[in-house]
């Protein structure tokens, strides 16, 4: 199975059996992540070489309007999709099995995780990995140690408060909060400060 086929057997949601060779190829994977975002980071780096590392990291270029504060972590980083002018602050930590993809203008807040696996309630399935995408609409600001579990979609201009758990999928132009995230309010999109 070559990466590109793996990578689209995760998007699409197969499950990977705890020892299969989809398994194994998602430890083989991880050893590469660990390695990039070691040197990611490791040490101070210029922003045009940490958008360099990243484009590495993710398998695809970056635009120059990226930045990111390391930390940063993943398991993975080929399924993340990144648009342009995105920001990631600190501490970050994506796991993007069965796809992360951030729209043009998202600002991630300091320790945010992205989770796209889950696992089996039952025991004798529960080393097994079950993928599901996440997808960040464009403008939308995601608050300091949120949570984005797997199988969410978050709408264009929302945002996601500081420690909210999102669990479903969030409607554009709202605020969500809580634990788990409910929408509190929309976004008036005509009002001018």
């Amino acid at each position: 199975m070559t990466t590109q086929e793996f990578l689209q057997k995760m998007k699409s949601g197969t499950t990977a059996k705890a020892g299969s060779n989809t398994h194994l190829m998602m430890h083989e994977l991880s050893q590469r992540a660990l390695k990039i975002t070691a040197r990611l980071n490791g040490e101070y780096h210029e922003p045009a070489k940490l958008r360099e590392i990243f484009s590495e990291l993710i398998g695809e270029p970056i635009d120059e309007s990226f930045g990111l504060f390391p930390p940063f972590y993943t398991d993975c980083g080929l399924n993340i999709t990144i648009g342009k002018k995105v920001f990631i602050n600190s501490g970050c930590r994506f796991q993007d099995w069965g796809g992360i993809t951030i729209g043009d203008g998202a600002l991630i807040g300091h320790n945010v995780v992205i989770a796209t696996i889950n696992h089996d309630i039952s025991p004798e399935k529960r080393h097994d990995n079950i993928p599901a995408s996440v997808t960040i609409g464009k403008n939308v600001w995601i608050g300091s140690n949120a949570a984005i579990l797997p199988d969410v979609t978050i709408g264009d201009n929302s945002v996601i408060a500081a420690g909210a758990v999102v669990t479903k999928d969030v409607p554009a132009n709202t605020i969500a909060a809580g634990v788990p995230a409910k929408v509190i309010r929309e976004i008036d999109l005509n009002k001018q400060d």
